[in-house]
């Protein structure tokens, strides 16, 4: 056999032939005897999935793509595992890998077998996802709060762990404070990271679900919605302002608070207890015709 044969040979046989041959292997370990730090076929009924596994949902229809390719390719990178006992191991990384080999059909997948503690697994596991596209943005944050809470990092470690600035992980660490419709929303990609990021900036839980209401039913962009939650917080301001002065009845104070929040914009009301008037500014004609459609003037 030519050497240039034998080599088209060694390609056509998949991962496990290139591993046997070559040189950082002497010979391919057998299925039965899987060792610690290296690379080995391990029967997919022997491997659990990591109970740490911070991704919660899995794109069938992606996962029916890899397997496909998975059936003509193989697997190209291996997964990574930690032995629990005989015959027994549990996924660190790779678990799109391990779910579409088995969909593929395959009895065996390529693992690299390591050393790990629980805390390490979950901080391999949670660290080898935030590094994904295509993770959302709250299973980036919930993925965050669980490094520092669980595996007791601190901000600045948290950073220099994920490759992320101190500013972009608090970012993403404040979307938990969002009521759980607006992450639910973020979540399915009925919102952007932008709409969520100015809704953070309004204290008052009402006000922003009557933002976040807005931008579902109005499709408004992120500079409209940053628009409506500078003057929402203006009028958190002046109401904050107008409860702390006596002279101001209290169904003044509630009257302008549901007005802003009916609007989107701050409302100011005025009265000397017999008359009085209602301020309503608009930022540009737009945003009057937006006023103009709420009050149905055509």
């Amino acid at each position: 056999m030519t050497k240039q044969s034998k080599r088209k040979n060694a390609l056509g046989r998949g991962l496990g032939a290139l591993l046997e041959d070559s040189p950082s292997m002497d010979k391919k370990i057998p299925i039965s005897e899987p060792q610690t730090g290296s690379i080995n076929e391990i029967t997919l009924e022997e491997i659990e999935v990591n109970p740490y596994q911070p991704r919660t949902h899995f794109d069938e229809e992606s996962l029916e793509e890899l397997a496909e390719s998975i059936k003509v390719q193989g697997i190209i990178q291996p997964i990574t595992v930690r032995k629990l006992s005989k015959n027994k191991y549990q996924l660190i990384s790779g678990e799109r890998r391990y779910q579409a080999s088995k969909m593929a059909g395959m009895e065996a997948i390529p693992a690299y077998v390591r050393t790990a503690d629980d805390q390490q697994m979950l901080e391999m596991a949670l660290i080898e996802n935030i590094q994904r596209e295509n993770l959302n943005a709250i299973e980036i944050a919930l993925s965050y709060q669980r490094l520092l809470s669980e595996c007791d990092l601190k901000q600045e470690e948290l950073g220099d762990r994920v490759g992320k600035n101190r500013t972009t992980v608090n970012n993403y660490l404040r979307l938990l404070r969002l009521p759980p419709d607006i992450q639910a929303a973020l979540r399915d990609k009925k919102i952007s990271m932008g709409h969520a990021r100015a809704l953070i900036n309004i204290d008052n839980v009402d006000h922003q679900l009557d933002i976040f209401k807005k931008i579902i039913s109005q499709d408004l962009s992120v500079r409209k919605v940053e628009e409506l939650v500078r003057s929402m917080g203006q009028t958190e301001k002046e109401t904050k302002k107008a409860e702390d002065t006596p002279e101001v009845g209290k169904e003044i104070v509630n009257l302008q608070s549901k007005l802003a929040s009916h609007f989107g914009t701050r409302v100011q009301v005025k009265s000397d207890g017999k008359k009085g008037e209602i301020k309503i500014p608009f930022v540009s004609v737009d945003d009057l015709n937006r006023i103009l459609e709420i009050l149905d003037i055509q």
